[in-house]
């Protein structure tokens, strides 16, 4: 598949502090890839150097084709950016935020696009209330309405679930798939676990500054050692055989359960533990 992002040896320091060391991955046009890490791993880093944000100590990437550093201007043209916090005027309605955004976007009809993403986003009844009545979901779809403004080709969600509740959770999962379903491209970091595996055709681990395993979900849980196996019987007769041998061979059973490895228990191995940190995340 055509890659719309790529990541070559990326590096980035804060004084003595190595954040990132030595980051490479690519993107397929079309697709959603998490960013996963604990607290201090670096996603956010990675996030505002390829949002032209911040500029990395060594290292390339490229976004539709254009380099981050020297080409920023063309990066910012074909990108958008959703932060941990929703970037939303409170004292102004909804309706007002995307006009506001779609004006300095100079997009053409911005009336009738500003009535298409209300609509898209449920947010038709609240549109002309002010923001600060909103619920935590609903400005979440609002910063995320704002963001899609002007058709980005690939979007950046650092956290985007981050203080919703589980029903806004999934109700943003499924936006996001919705997204993708269109032709967005969607960089995804995340704590959530689940919301990786849910979501993300591909996923990076990122751990103290370095990728340390990339692929499917499928492909991760594959890798770990002394992975289970579930055996299905077609009778109930069977399965009491399958047991009967096995206690008569010295192995006590006390019950058969499927016994794959989450993703949790994948991403808990590959860093050994979970380490609590302050650094640049």
């Amino acid at each position: 598949m055509e890659s719309i992002v790529s990541v070559s040896n990326l590096k980035k320091s804060f004084k003595s502090l190595e954040v990132l060391k030595d980051v490479s991955f690519t993107i397929p046009k079309g697709s959603i890839f998490a960013l996963l890490g604990s607290n201090g791993a670096g996603k956010t880093t990675a996030v505002r150097i390829l949002s032209t944000l911040s500029k990395p100590n060594g290292g390339t990437a490229t976004i539709c084709g254009y380099d981050v550093v020297r080409e920023a201007d063309n990066v910012r043209g074909c990108i958008s950016l959703t932060g941990q916090f929703a970037a939303v005027d409170e004292v102004l309605t909804g309706r007002e935020n995307l006009m506001l955004i779609g004006q300095l976007k100079r997009i053409p009809k911005v009336k009738s696009k500003v009535d298409e993403w209300l609509d898209t986003f449920n947010l038709e009844d609240a549109a002309n209330r002010q923001v600060s009545t909103y619920s935590g979901g609903m400005r979440r779809r609002l910063d995320i309405a704002m963001s899609l403004m002007g058709n980005p080709q690939v979007l950046f969600l650092d956290e985007p679930t981050t203080g919703l509740d589980p029903q806004n959770r999934i109700a943003m999962w499924d936006m996001v798939r919705g997204l993708v379903s269109e032709g967005t491209t969607v960089f995804l970091t995340t704590q959530y676990l689940e919301e990786a595996e849910y979501l993300a055709d591909n996923i990076a681990i990122l751990h103290e500054g370095r990728i340390i395993a990339e692929g499917t979900p499928g492909h991760l849980k594959a890798i770990m050692p002394q992975r289970g196996a579930q055996l299905n019987f077609q009778t109930e007769a069977d399965a009491e055989k399958a047991l009967k041998l096995l206690k008569d061979n010295g192995i006590d059973v006390g019950n058969v359960t499927q016994n794959l490895p989450s993703l949790e228990d994948v991403f808990l191995t590959l860093i050994g533990e979970k380490k609590e940190g302050n650094s640049h995340d």
